[in-house]
């Protein structure tokens, strides 16, 4: 049985990949195998099947003999923070982040408020694989009772990160996508003296992340349009990530937050060797900038666990990914989106500098492109997979001379995902046609 577990957890659509049989084997399984008898903290994004979710793995914790806390609808970032806050033996945050409502997952997190170990992920595959035991619909009925006074903790420490700084006399826009985010951003913004518009804040599960979001701009840059403000911010699902606009439209993603947030540290000195950590998916343009002004930049492959892997073994301060999922030693590097959007305004609002005027000072992106091909790789016997990898691997020989590409199957959907960057548009455009077209070619070949 290949791997449940991928980039960032367990994903799949719910009923198909990820059931109420498999929520309850996670939550027996973690009990299991965790050593102390500290409670495990539970929380979930606005999905509707995030509930039946919830419901599996008490019974499995239960079972197991362990207690829990159930935290309720919360960010991703407010179980990792409250883990070791409160002294906890661990977490599972059951969410999909920026997938679309019919997906959901699993993340689980260690008594660090880091993401589980390998060696942890396995114990756990090998207790599902061995288990008989197929459980469709609770046996059990468990109170699901909320903490609330652990959420007022969670929000007071994303507040005391702005120490004496406040954002009275600015105009801010929130895109909560009917997401995690729906639940505190808002009210975040407002003790510290923000005038906040906020759009797609009910927590609706049937919504969540669909034409809105991080992964989404346009009713951000609508609602710029129709009520002007300083910027504005838009989450993805769990509040894990987060996109800025300027009051122009203009995107702050990633790559420009690292580059802007990194350059003030920089000037501090704060930075470890002027070092940031990003991903493959960077912009080239980021990196020959970044270099440019005395910096170095490091790669790691896709997903926020090699980022933070990276940055603990290079002692780090700040890294992250393009997506917008930004690592910060504030919070003890937990990707927090709003965490990210209040350190942004804070830095304008310090240095009396419009976020339009501060993105003009960032770095010239290269172009890119990407596209994806509607391919699962967890459904491929060990030869073919082979033989798609040999195949990926000829491309990136064949191509790399005229541009940048980076193929990789993505970790949290069934997709392969094709990323074209070269200086010249057109050359852009164009290879990355002619790359997906030609890979797809040969991926339906080898399936035959």
């Amino acid at each position: 049985m290949q791997s449940i577990f991928g980039t960032d957890g367990i994903r799949g659509r719910f009923n198909e990949e990820i059931t109420y049989s498999l929520a309850y084997k996670v939550g027996y399984a973690l009990g299991s195998n965790l050593e102390n008898n500290y409670p495990i903290l539970i929380g979930r994004d606005t999905r509707i099947s995030g509930d039946i979710l919830l419901q599996g793995i008490i019974e499995g914790i239960d079972a197991s003999g362990k207690k829990f806390i159930n935290l309720g609808i919360c960010p991703t970032p407010a179980i990792s923070f409250l883990i070791k806050k409160q002294n906890l033996s661990s977490g599972i945050m059951i969410s999909a982040s920026h997938n679309p409502p019919e997906y959901n997952g699993i993340k689980i997190f260690d008594h660090n408020g880091e993401k589980i170990s390998k060696n942890l992920e396995n114990k756990i595959q090998h207790f599902i694989e061995e288990s008989n035991v197929d459980i469709s619909v609770p046996t059990k009925k468990i109170s699901l009772k909320t903490n609330k006074d652990l959420m007022d903790i969670y929000m007071q420490s994303l507040i005391n990160t702005m120490g004496e700084s406040d954002l009275r006399g600015m105009k801010i826009i929130l895109d909560t996508c009917y997401g995690s985010a729906t639940i505190c951003a808002k009210e975040i913004f407002q003790i510290l003296g923000a005038d906040v518009r906020v759009i797609n804040n009910s927590k609706n599960g049937s919504k969540i992340n669909m034409n809105c979001g991080s992964t989404n701009l346009e009713p951000l840059k609508e609602a710029l349009r129709e009520t002007p403000a300083d910027m504005g911010f838009s989450f993805d699902g769990d509040a894990d990530r987060v996109i800025g606009l300027d009051s122009k439209g203009n995107v702050l993603d990633g790559d420009h937050i690292l580059f802007l947030w990194g350059r003030e540290l920089m000037e501090q000195k704060i930075l470890t060797n002027n070092l940031l950590v990003t991903t493959q998916m960077a912009n080239l343009g980021f990196e020959k900038s970044w270099n440019k002004i005395g910096g170095n930049l490091y790669r790691t492959d896709v997903g926020d666990k090699y980022v933070h892997e990276a940055i603990k073994k290079k002692k780090a301060v700040l890294g992250g990914e393009q997506s917008g999922h930004i690592l910060s030693k504030i919070n003890n590097f937990s990707g927090d989106g709003i965490l990210t959007a209040l350190q942004i305004s804070k830095y304008c609002k310090k240095k009396n500098i419009t976020l339009n005027d501060w993105l003009r000072t960032s770095f010239e992106p290269f172009p890119q492109r990407l596209t994806n091909i509607n391919f699962n790789i967890k459904k491929m016997n060990p030869k073919t997979k082979i033989l798609l990898d040999q195949t990926i691997e000829n491309f990136h020989a064949i191509y790399s001379h005229n541009c940048r590409i980076y193929i990789r199957p993505s970790g949290t959907e069934p997709l392969i995902r094709i990323l074209v960057e070269a200086e010249n548009q057109k050359e852009v455009l164009f290879l990355s046609s002619e790359i997906t077209n030609k890979l797809n070619l040969e991926i339906n070949r080898i399936l035959k």
